[in-house]
């Protein structure tokens, strides 16, 4: 009795260790080299950024050489600030001041996703280990940072060559309305966002978000809702007509993801009332009703809808919580971003219960856990076909956008690298669904994407057969 448990102890510590060092190894075999270069070489398409115009990339700022990007900006517009500290950018201040006071700002995150994302930039764009550089080698690359962003080409190169991006979904939710793309590899999203509480004019303080402005500029009545209705179909048609291939919101950010059925008569109730007259059940109301109206409209203009879930307000971000609102509109192709997380497996359960017409996009989320990403993906790949899932950057400047991409397709190459030295998978079919969910599912829940293939780099598009 004694040697048995002797040799199941053995045996217990021998496949522990054995996963350790398979976990440990995969981006040092045969396989992963295999499925990561030939990942490197699909023309990704990127389901969601937030490329700002190149004259107001936010991370601007007066540095010794002038305005533009520094090292401070690259940081500042990576989301690493949103869980980490970093000494400010004061006017005036000079890179060795800031850099003196800031370097130490990275100890305590060096293990983060958010900090380790980044790390692949300044390597492979600017031959820099970010982690190891000198102070002389720091200011050089803050000095390097600086020229290239005075050349809107930069953009360009490190995306569409470097990242090897075909195409990106821009989302520019600072000017909704606007209706244009600011890239020629770039395609509109049209941000719905700010539209469910459209009560009254009060709510908005930009015109490029304000229905009120836009009735207003098209001589449209907006004097009560069937009004706001016509206005918003108008919007819709506008949107169409310039190229938007879906919608986006982000409401998990202000609010719960619970969105009632709610009557268009008692709708037009609250309408016409501004905030301070209403009471937060009355302002739920209305955003209900103009939540299921938006998902309708997304069904008769064939807009795909991206909806933000988790990782905002963690009460009400569950994207359980839109379960009843998926049911009821089959039409409508729901789109659900960042899987989620931390509910990867909610999220899958409604893939999968849903298969027909709701996607999952891991956008972002190999930035917020590189080791949640690798788990979710190999979840994912066992409870649902590859066809359902998609990713994007969520970046909003050229090395965020390069360094999410870099992690996504090394993530994705792990996974099915594990799978293949498993006997899960062959490698030809390994590689079939890595170019899937990095290229292929795009172009098949957004067809108008093919009109657009190399477009940007003044060629002939690729026939539907070769994508």
């Amino acid at each position: 009795m004694k040697r048995i448990s002797k040799l199941l102890f053995s045996g217990t510590v021998l496949w522990a260790l054995q996963a350790s060092l398979h976990a440990q190894e995969t981006r040092q075999t045969v396989q992963f080299d295999q499925i990561k270069s030939y990942l490197d070489s699909v023309p990704a398409i990127d389901t969601h950024d937030h490329l700002w115009p190149f004259d107001q990339l936010p991370g601007y700022v007066q540095t010794q050489y002038g305005k533009g990007m520094n090292l401070f900006g690259i940081w500042r517009s990576s989301y690493y600030t949103w869980y980490n500290p970093l000494t400010n950018w004061q006017p005036g201040m000079s890179f060795r001041e800031w850099w003196s006071q800031s370097k130490n700002d990275f100890v305590n995150a060096r293990a983060t996703s958010f900090y380790r994302y980044q790390l692949p930039a300044f390597r492979d764009l600017y031959g820099v280990d970010f982690e190891s550089m000198t102070d002389a080698e720091a200011e050089k690359l803050d000095r390097k940072i600086f020229e290239n962003y005075q050349n809107q080409d930069w953009l360009r190169e490190v995306i569409t060559e470097r990242a090897n991006i075909e195409l990106m979904l821009n989302d520019p939710y600072w000017a909704r309305f606007r209706f244009q793309n600011d890239y020629p590899f770039s395609v509109f999203v049209f941000n719905v966002t700010t539209l469910v509480r459209s009560f009254h004019p009060t709510e908005f303080t930009s015109p490029d978000d304000d229905p009120y402005v836009f009735a207003e500029k098209n001589q449209l009545s907006l004097e009560s809702l069937d009004g706001l209705l016509e206005v918003i179909d108008r919007l819709f048609d506008k949107a169409k007509k310039h190229g938007a291939v879906c919608l986006k919101t982000t409401l998990a950010y202000q609010r719960t993801l619970s969105f009632e059925k709610v009557s268009r008569e008692r709708a037009s109730k609250i309408f016409g009332r501004s905030r301070n007259q209403l009471t937060e059940e009355e302002i739920k109301e209305f955003e209900d009703f103009m939540m299921w109206h938006l998902v309708g409209l997304s069904a008769k203009y064939d807009l795909p809808f991206q909806i933000h879930t988790g990782q905002a307000r963690i009460q009400g971000s569950n994207p359980m919580l839109l379960v009843d609102l998926i049911e009821a509109n089959p039409e409508t192709k729901f789109i659900l971003f960042h899987g989620g997380y931390p509910w990867i497996g909610e999220t899958a359960v409604i893939v999968m219960r849903h298969s027909s017409h709701v996607w999952i996009d891991s956008v972002w989320l190999p930035t917020l856990s590189y080791s949640t990403a690798k788990r979710a993906y190999h979840e994912w790949l066992e409870e649902m076909p590859a066809d359902r899932i998609m990713w994007g950057a969520d970046a909003n400047h050229a090395e965020g956008i390069y360094g999410a991409t870099e992690f996504t397709r090394r993530c994705i190459s792990e996974v099915l690298a594990e799978k293949v030295r498993r006997g899960d998978l062959a490698m030809d079919h390994a590689k079939q669904i890595g170019k899937k969910i990095m290229r292929d599912n795009a172009l098949s829940l957004f067809p108008q994407l093919k009109k657009r293939l190399w477009k940007h780099r003044g060629v002939l598009p690729l026939s539907e057969g070769q994508n």
